[in-house]
């Protein structure tokens, strides 16, 4: 042990280390003492294997540091993740050209997530359409449907608050969170509604930008100008216009510069809370000094004041009588004499206060609903009207009409987008400080804001503004101002300004967010067709999913109508927030290890109360839009189920998927199914070659044309070995037998058996393939085309032992011979035959068989025929009707044919071939009787050894004394190291398993066997050889096997006559003998019963009924 030593710093001792490494020759390696970079990760593959851990303390993990990181180490690079939102650091860094420290998000509650909700909820709706809303449904529906509205989007909220809480959410917001929580099908389903209805949102929030610019600032702009009455068309059409121009300008913008958009959004929102501050200003100041907005009505219906400015018939000129614009515009002159509609002549014109005040107490009157149809007068129905002998024409006139028909759930479909927005926190999850504290919190209180805004405003809406103007959708008779702005204060333009910015802002950022969005599901790779759009500048800004979201936003613009779009992806943002609440309530019932949200403000009938409130209101506001929605995302859903990359996300609805399966194993172990239900589940043996490549593949392409799909199937197979020294090699053979189950379209599961023998493992899959209830029935195999080479390693012993297990587990079996003949799944047979030889009867199999099989393209078009044999004392004609009868019952349509087999003396052929055989077995048996003895008298020579080495230690007078100390453990080694040589060289020779004991065995040991004896010996087996030898040829075949070979033979000549050009022969498998003495005969005669055939399946039942006339 070295006394002197000497202190190195880590840095110094490092660099010598380098020194000497480069002084040497080498490339300095990680032991070095040279600092690298490691990964964060735990599996990553990229980690240096080499680091050596010099540290005493952790010795017993140093061999598992290169997989398994220090906790310390991972602890320090999880606290320093960061996920930016994606685009914006990007474009920065591509703009400065240079490389720069990303600081650390640091948004808090407020900034992060309270005001981006906030300007997301608070929009185009809340100044364009609740004051006509709430004119229409009355103030008590409107606070209906506002709360409604409000309660879906809490309840979400919580739910989003617990899934958003359960770990980290990375850039990708509410589809990040459904396709985790519920599995690529539906998270690309929901993903995809969601971009379309922040698509849509996009295209809404450009069509209120261009009605406020054309309607209230600059109604001249307008390139289509109304002519007799068709304003409204008119109107669509400069909506259409406007709208490409500007949906063009603004991807031009958040093509250029999305960083200006994102810096733009706090101006947009504070344009949003000014207006509203002016209009809560508005409602105070009404109640000492209303507003001057007065409305002129005709009996009582209101005017429209865009083309006369006196609310008059007639007004006074010097002590003259004129008449008024008002005048020539319902009679056919100025004249007071003119012809004049009815209605005119028969009502007053009077003015009324358009905003009375808070004080007025014309809430009472607004309470209740005005519904009316498409192209009906807006009308006072409190003030009185006479409407004359005959029904007046309105059309031309200067009333304010309704646009469109009016009713409850139409109104639920208008409002309903001004209310989404709330998932613009958990989008912004990378950008925040504590995201898992600040998104629950920063989207309730916004939610919570935004609702008491919406139904104060109904109400203060419904107390301030009367009736008529609330039903004014356009402002028509307030000289075409916004109705609320003219509640606002101190102007009315305060409000029409900071509407247009805030409309303007909302479509950019709806630009700006849905192109990332579908950027995100394009790169998760679940929608293989989209994957285009994964891809963008180099900055990482998504050029052509902003292609596609500016299309699919131009389709909204063509609609043209705000209400009309709106509905639409109400649509798609109610699926999105049914399936968030649904992924929650999964979650929690399912009470996965994993769900640990750290929100515990939820419950699952919380989330289940969500989702029935999405799915009511999605029929609420048209079921018809409703049922398109969901015919999108089902089509979305099995695509990607079809087609779609497979993910593995831990998701819900694969844990849902497991409790199902539970349950429905557990009630399926009740007992056997029923004759009706009984299908063949069917377990693959399948034999693999020394690269673990399936030798016959056809044998899967037989499995799928049985199955089509339906039931279990498991495919098997059997590794000779030890497990712990065939891992490798079990991993290999899985992922080629599923591969070639995935190209034959073979639906089940595979199973890779490692055992020391073959027998054993294809034992213990006959025995444990399966679970419960969904245990395989059916074993289906390759006949052993080599079963008479003895180096085959499947042999003839294995299948007959395989034969004999399957029957005492009550299976049925199927042996395919000649299965490389047999058809792929693309081949079709255009005519031919399927042959059943019903010899025995076996349950039905051999009926059911060709029925499943005939399903198949493959068959389809081949006919059934059934043969069965008929003996000298049965009734062949009889015994036809009743099979033909038989068939009927049994709903199978198939030719019948009694075949007669007349009784004739034996043959020579089969008598010299059944000779033949049973000569071959008794060599067979000589040649293992003549290495059994071997193998004893080995065992023999053993055991005399080892008695003397034992008689010889018990006889020495010096080992006595060290007996307990050093001979008799070492001598117990040596016994037994001895005994399990000698069970590893059992197969060897005499001669040399004797040399060997003898130069194990220690020098003092004296042999008993002297060289005479030996060789004595040696002879005395030789002769008994070949006395045995000889005697084969004087062999006299048994009577038995001379009988079944006739069988064999005959019936194998019957079946050659009917069915040699059969496409499939199904034949009745004989059982093996009960005495295991003429197993190898038994392998005989199926060869001669299947001899000349091209494709047989020999088919043994399984003991009972699988096929009943009853229904």
């Amino acid at each position: 042990m070295p006394t002197n030593f000497t202190v190195v710093p880590v840095e110094a001792q490092g660099e010598q280390q380098a020194e000497a490494a480069a002084a040497a020759g080498r490339e300095p390696q990680p032991g070095d003492g040279i600092p690298r970079e490691s990964s964060p990760f735990i599996t990553n593959a990229d980690m240096d294997k080499g680091i050596i851990y010099e540290g005493k303390n952790m010795a017993l993990f140093e061999e598992e540091m290169d997989s398994n990181p220090m906790v310390s180490s991972l602890l320090n690079k999880l606290a320093n993740y960061t996920n930016l939102t994606q685009g914006v650091i990007e474009h920065e860094a591509d703009e400065d050209s240079k490389r720069r420290e990303i600081k650390a998000p640091r948004m808090g509650t407020f900034i992060g997530v309270y005001l981006p909700c906030l300007q997301n909820i608070l929009g185009v709706i809340l100044f364009l359409r609740l004051t006509w809303i709430v004119g229409t449904a009355g103030v008590l529906e409107s606070f209906i449907i506002v709360f409604m509205c409000c309660a879906c989007t809490m309840l979400t909220a919580i739910s989003m608050s617990a899934i958003a809480t359960n770990g980290v959410v990375p850039a990708g917001g509410s589809y990040y969170m459904i396709s985790r929580s519920l599995g690529p099908e539906f998270g690309g389903a929901v993903g995809l509604c969601f971009y379309l209805g922040t698509t849509f949102a996009g295209a809404m929030y450009i069509l209120g930008t261009i009605e406020i610019l054309l309607t209230y600032i600059s109604p001249s702009a307008a390139i289509f100008k109304s002519e007799d009455g068709e304003e409204a068309e008119a109107m669509l059409n400069n909506m259409r216009v406007y709208g490409t121009c500007i949906i063009a300008l603004m991807a031009i913008v958040v093509f250029v510069g999305v960083k200006y958009v994102n810096k733009l959004a706090l101006v947009f929102l504070a344009c949003v809370i000014l207006s509203i501050i002016a209009i809560y200003a508005g409602v105070i100041k009404t109640a000492f000094d209303p507003p001057d907005f007065r409305i002129c009505l005709l009996g009582n219906r209101t005017l429209s004041r865009r083309n006369f400015d006196t609310c008059a018939k007639f007004t006074k000129i010097d002590n003259k009588t004129e008449t008024t614009r008002l005048w020539r515009l319902f009679c056919d002159s100025a004249l007071l004499n003119a012809t004049c509609d009815e209605y005119f002549s028969l009502n007053n014109v009077t003015e009324i206060q358009g905003i009375p005040g808070v004080s007025s107490g014309v809430l009472i009157d607004n309470l209740w609903s005005t519904y009316s149809d498409k192209g009906s007068v807006v009308e006072k129905r409190e003030l009185p009207s006479l409407t004359g002998t005959e029904e007046t024409k309105v059309a031309g006139l200067p009333y304010v009409f309704t646009d469109i028909m009016t009713f409850f759930t139409m109104l639920v479909g208008i409002y309903f987008p001004s209310v989404t927005g709330i998932m613009a926190g958990s989008n912004r999850s990378g950008d925040l400080k504590d995201a898992q504290k600040s998104i629950p919190t920063g989207t309730i209180l916004a939610i919570s804001t935004t609702s008491f805004i919406y139904l104060s405003c109904i109400v203060l809406f419904g107390a301030c503004i009367e009736g008529v103007i609330l039903r004014d959708k356009f402002g028509e008779a307030v000289n075409g101002n916004l109705v609320i702005g003219t509640l606002a204060w101190p102007s009315p333009w305060v409000i029409v300004i900071g509407s247009f910015f805030s409309t303007c802002g909302a479509g950019l950022q709806s630009l700006t967010g849905a192109p990332r969005l579908l950027q995100a599901i394009s790169r998760d790779g679940i929608v293989p067709f989209l994957h285009v759009f994964g891809h963008g500048k180099a900055n990482g800004e998504p050029t052509w999913a902003l292609l596609l979201t500016a299309c699919i936003c131009e389709i909204g613009i063509l609609i043209a109508s705000l209400d009309s779009v709106a509905p639409i992806l109400s649509m798609f943002f109610l699926m999105c927030y049914m399936f968030v609440n649904l992924a929650c309530a999964v979650q929690t019932l399912l009470r996965t290890p994993n769900w640990r949200p750290r929100f515990k403000f939820y419950h699952w009938t919380l989330s289940f109360l969500g989702m029935s409130l999405c799915l009511a209101l999605m029929f609420i506001c048209s079921w018809y839009y409703a049922l398109i929605a969901m015919v999108i995302a089902g089509c979305i859903y099995k695509y990607i189920e079809y087609r779609g990359a497979e993910k593995e996300w831990g998701d819900g609805i694969r844990g849902l998927s497991l409790n199902a399966a539970r349950y429905a194993l557990l009630r399926v172990e009740a007992g056997h199914p029923h004759t009706k239900n009984w299908r063949p589940q069917v377990l693959v043996l399948l034999n693999l070659d020394s690269e673990q490549l399936v030798k016959h593949p056809r044998l899967l392409s037989f499995t799928s044309q049985l199955k089509a799909g339906k039931g279990l199937t498991i495919v098997g197979s059997v590794l000779q070995g030890i497990y712990l020294d065939k891992c490798v090699e079990v991993q290999k053979a899985e992922e080629n037998v599923k591969s070639l189950m995935a190209i034959e379209k073979t639906k089940g599961f595979c199973q890779i058996v490692v055992s020391p023998s073959l027998r054993d493992g294809v034992s213990h899959l006959i025995q444990s393939a399966g679970l419960g209830g969904m245990k395989h029935n059916t074993v289906l195999m390759a006949w052993p085309q080599s079963w008479k080479l003895t180096d085959n390693p499947f042999s003839w012993r294995n299948f007959v032992d395989t034969v004999r297990e399957t029957t005492a587990a009550q299976q049925a079996l199927l042996v395919a011979k000649n299965i490389d003949l047999f058809p792929a799944n693309q081949e079709r047979f255009s005519e031919g035959n399927i042959d059943v030889w019903w010899i025995v009867h076996d349950g039905g199999m051999l009926m059911l068989l060709p029925f499943l099989i005939r399903q198949h393209k493959v068959w389809r078009k081949c006919k059934m025929r059934i043969f069965t044999v008929a003996q000298m004392d049965d009734n062949s004609i009889q015994m036809k009707k009743d099979l033909q009868m038989f068939l009927y019952h049994l709903r199978l349509n198939a030719e019948v044919e009694v075949v007669e087999m007349f009784e004739n003396d034996i043959s020579a052929f089969t008598y010299e071939k059944t000779l033949v055989m049973e000569q071959r077995s008794q060599m067979l048996k000589q040649m293992q009787l003549s290495k059994n003895e071997r193998e004893r008298e080995i065992q023999s020579i053993t055991d005399e050894s080892r008695g003397s080495i034992r008689r010889q230690r018990h006889c020495s007078p010096q080992s006595i004394g060290q007996d307990k100390q050093v001979l008799v453990p070492n001598d117990k080694r040596e016994d037994e190291a001895q005994l399990i040589h000698d069970r590893n060289t059992a197969s060897h020779s005499a001669a040399v398993v004797q040399a060997n004991a003898a130069a194990a065995a220690p020098e003092r040991v004296q042999m008993t066997w002297t060289k005479e004896k030996l060789v004595s010996e040696k002879h005395k087996n030789k002769e008994t050889n070949l006395t045995g030898f000889k005697d084969i040829f004087n062999l006299k075949p048994n009577q038995t096997n001379v009988r079944r070979m006739h069988t064999a033979v005959k019936l194998n000549g019957v079946v050659l006559n009917k069915s040699q050009d059969a496409q499939l022969v199904l034949l009745n498998m004989p059982g093996p003998p009960k005495s295991k003495k003429g197993d190898e005969n038994y392998m005989e005669f199926l060869e001669v019963l299947t001899d000349g055939l091209n494709r047989v399946l020999l088919v043994r039942g399984g003991g009972r009924e699988v096929i009943t006339i009853y229904s």
